[in-house]
């Protein structure tokens, strides 16, 4: 609310339960408003002048999205069960699949055939493009096969079957690398495959190439997501590595500093980090509030840097560059070893879950292996891989686990059935608690109508499919659903010229 105080000449802002209402009284006529220099060219001006440049800012609407972001996010519950649980090694798979595409971009080119030979950190995949990331074999053993395999998103891509032979025998070419320069550590780091381990899986080595200069390093360490815990034990236990992988990329890329963002619901992760940095001027250890959606980028580098990326544009368009805190780890490891990412720190948890847990398993390990070594309990309704806000469902248990798996949840058949969809009851709370400041309401209107420009003004790219409108939704309806459906329609038609 804007009210006008004719003694004090001050403005005042509030923002209402669920929707924002605006007042404004004016002064009386001939009377001013004096406003900040930053808000207007003019310390003086009548009112009719201030409100012409207060709508060419933006307006409400502007000063309503700065005025909420702050206080938005679903409080999803806080279910870290297997926070203390610190990681064991699962026993070793009979075989392992490893997929040529784990990442974004072009799939990986096989460098092996059926017979061949393979050892712990062998290079078994070639990147196939610029964007794309080199793939290495976790286990020592015999290549049974390379065939095709169907991912999760319906497209086929190579993949590579190796039968292990229990010895986990490391290639002899695993070294670590030679680092002088900005040019040889790049190389090191896309030698390495290493790529987002947080769920996006962006090469490493694009990401540390930006074409806008930057200024932050901003690691990634909230790990917002219901259940999940492989972060916070890669931060209690690799706080080292995860500090030498940060130095490396702030002296070979002249980034002058780096942000370390971790919720606050984590304190024993925050003390340990501020303890390993406080001779480090160059690293921050920042609190953030545990709020769910903390950990996209866009909302990390608004709370951790007070800047907003420009829309459609990269975090380097915000001066920042963001990784994942077991990202930033495995790279220091990789230049302290030469071992690159075969293996990875996996939550099991949820209700039909016999013993949760954080494993550390192979990269291509099947689902159906790690389930048979924790234990199911009950009648095993869904499995969801990655986080419960995020992770899709998995149809087929065979799948293989990637770099980028961080999670198992095991729901039992009664968490899995959805709950009954009722209408909209127009409440308000699916705008209220989105990250973004979007409008799902809005949105499944505009998609309904097919309305593409309108589906732009809304700004339906911004959403990240967190599930955020689903889960404070009265009703229980799929907003995440539907505001997927709006993205992948507008990006569609936007892709075929469809918003001119």
């Amino acid at each position: 609310l804007v009210v006008y105080n004719h003694e004090k000449m001050k403005r005042k802002f509030r923002k209402t339960h669920h929707f924002c209402a605006i007042v404004v009284d004016f002064p009386r006529q001939n009377d001013t408003i004096s406003v900040l220099s930053s808000c207007c060219p003019c310390t003086s001006a009548p009112a009719w002048a201030w409100g012409r440049q207060f709508k060419q800012n933006g307006g409400f609407n502007s000063m309503l999205n700065k005025l909420k972001r702050a206080a938005l996010g679903a409080h999803t519950p806080h279910d870290k069960a297997t926070a203390a649980s610190k990681p064991v090694p699962m026993p070793l798979p009979a075989q392992v699949r490893i997929l040529m595409s784990q990442h974004i971009g072009a799939p990986a080119k096989a460098l092996v055939k059926k017979g061949d030979e393979v050892f712990v950190g062998t290079k078994i995949g070639e990147a196939g493009g610029f964007v794309s990331a080199n793939i290495h074999s976790s286990v020592s053993g015999t290549v049974a096969a390379v065939e095709p395999f169907r991912l999760s998103n319906g497209r086929m891509c190579d993949s590579v079957v190796i039968k292990t032979d229990g010895k986990q025998t490391v290639d002899p070419a695993v070294k670590a690398p030679e680092v002088t320069d900005k040019a040889s550590f790049l190389a090191a780091v896309r030698e390495s495959g290493l790529v987002g381990l947080g769920g996006a899986g962006f090469p490493t080595d694009v990401k540390l190439q930006p074409k806008d200069p930057v200024d932050t390093l901003l690691i990634n360490a909230s790990e917002c997501e219901v259940w999940l815990t492989s972060d916070t034990q890669e931060m209690l236990n690799c706080a080292d590595d995860i500090v030498r992988g940060i130095e490396a990329v702030l002296k070979y890329t002249g980034i002058p500093k780096c942000v370390i963002g971790i919720e606050n619901n984590k304190p024993e992760c925050i003390d340990l980090l501020c303890q390993k940095t406080k001779d480090k001027p160059a690293i921050e250890v920042k609190p953030l509030p545990s709020v769910y959606g903390t950990g996209a980028e866009l909302i990390l580098i608004e709370k951790c840097l007070g800047r907003e990326v420009p829309h459609g544009g990269l975090p380097a368009a915000a001066g920042a560059i963001v990784m994942n805190v077991t990202s930033v780890s495995s790279l220091g490891k990789y230049l302290a070893t030469g071992m690159p990412v075969v293996q990875r720190t996996i939550t099991v948890d949820g209700d039909a879950c016999a013993k949760p847990q954080n494993v550390v398993v192979p990269v291509g390990t099947a689902y159906q292996d790690i389930l048979d070594y924790v234990g199911v309990k009950g009648e095993l309704g869904k499995v969801v891989a990655g986080g419960a806000m995020m992770g899709p469902a998995v149809e087929n248990l065979s799948y293989p686990t990637t770099k980028t798996t961080s999670g198992l949840i095991l729901l039992s058949e009664a968490a899995a059935q959805p709950a009954p969809v009722n209408p909209c009851i127009r409440c308000g709370r699916c705008v209220e608690y989105c990250p973004m400041g979007l409008e799902p309401v809005e949105v499944n209107q505009a998609y309904a109508a097919r309305d593409v420009q309108e589906l732009g003004k809304l700004h339906v790219d911004y959403c990240f499919n967190c599930g955020s409108c689903t889960f404070v939704c009265p009703a229980k309806r799929p907003c995440t659903q539907m505001m997927g459906l709006a993205k992948a329609f507008y990006l569609g038609e936007i892709k075929k010229g469809g918003n001119k």
